[in-house]
């Protein structure tokens, strides 16, 4: 592929927008080591995206101008690099973006690239997808389903296999309608766990056919107060809606709950430092993805199954990467928003 140019679209500097992206011919990348070269067939944007070009996450990110977004990505294998053991071409496959800046910190920065025709992959966080799966749903699973399965599994302590035995949880999962959201409700069904979720009115009986017990609009008092309507206090809230004060959690909050936020701020840091200084058993966690390709692969394995569905808001071709942009800018979809090439 040595010289040949691609479609992509990229952004110059901060800020913009959907204005700010430019489309571009651009040389296709080569794999280095450990890399393989993908022919994309699906993108799906997360807020991330948005949020690093507007400037929310330097100074880490982006690393240099000018940058081709989008990290969640489907494709075929049509080249690989040095010392790539598990792919050939013609492999489809799953792949998030990312290249690790310390394994001991788990630091992952987003190395983008994803809003084009072709994109190198780290083989490391790279997976098989099968033909059941299309594109568009496994490239919406990296960041949105990694985030829901990290936050459920590890930071609320839930098994996913359902064991009975375990006495069963009560979870809160807020914006649940989105794509992390949509994600959360789904996995914390396969375990033994009682869902509460909230979202907008249009999307409450939406919410309930992906599994939720109890769906609360969050734009009533209850809703927005997050009580449950049978009274529940909450063992875990997943928060995937933007900032909340902690006085709205607190009094939901079972004795030894926890609140899960994916997207923590300056202000839920400060709780998060307050909790643990004065030994609080209500407590605030950060989350940090730790993407693995072993959990890339279950997420697929559950798609595959049918145990757990993507659910696509909308489908935008590369050329009108704008729209797909200015949609996920707006907030308000429904699952995952999908670029193609």
């Amino acid at each position: 592929m040595a010289g040949k140019l691609m479609h992509a679209v990229r952004y110059d500097g901060y800020g913009g927008g959907a204005a700010g992206l430019k489309h571009v011919e651009i040389p296709v990348p080569a794999p280095k080591n450990g890399e393989v070269l993908l022919k994309l067939e699906a993108t799906s944007l997360n807020p991330v995206d948005w949020k690093i070009q507007k400037g929310m996450l330097r100074p880490f990110l982006p690393r240099k101008f000018p940058f081709v977004p989008g990290t969640d990505v489907a494709g075929e294998v049509i080249e690989i690099g040095p010392g790539v053991k598990n792919f050939n071409a013609g492999d489809k496959v799953v792949a998030m973006l990312n290249h690790t800046v310390s394994d001991q910190l788990h630091l992952y920065l987003n190395n983008g690239g994803g809003l084009a025709e072709f994109a190198v992959a780290k083989e490391s966080l790279t997976v098989k997808r099968p033909a059941e799966v299309s594109a568009a749903e496994a490239a919406a699973l990296p960041i949105a389903g990694l985030t829901a399965l990290q936050a459920l599994t590890d930071s609320a302590g839930v098994k996913l296999d359902g064991g009975a035995s375990e006495k069963q949880k009560n979870i809160l999962i807020t914006a649940a309608s989105g794509g992390v959201g949509h994600y959360a409700v789904q996995l914390a069904k396969l375990g033994n766990v009682h869902v509460t979720a909230t979202c907008g009115a249009r999307n409450i009986e939406f919410v309930k056919s992906l599994g939720a017990d109890e769906v609360l609009d969050y734009k009533t008092p209850d809703g927005a107060a997050l009580k449950s309507p049978s009274g529940r206090k909450y063992d875990a809230i997943i928060q995937c809606a933007s900032a909340m004060p902690w006085s709205t959690f607190e009094p939901n909050l079972s004795d030894n709950g926890k609140v899960i936020d994916i997207t923590p701020g300056p202000s839920a840091l400060a709780t998060f430092a307050l909790k643990k200084l004065t030994f609080s058993k209500k407590q605030l966690v950060p989350l940090l993805l730790i993407p693995k390709a072993q959990n890339l692969e279950y997420l697929v394995g559950l798609v595959k199954e049918g145990k757990v569905k993507t659910v696509i808001d909308s489908k935008h071709p590369l050329s009108k990467a704008e729209d797909a942009w200015a949609k996920s800018i707006d907030g308000h979809a429904t699952g995952k928003i999908i670029v193609e090439p």
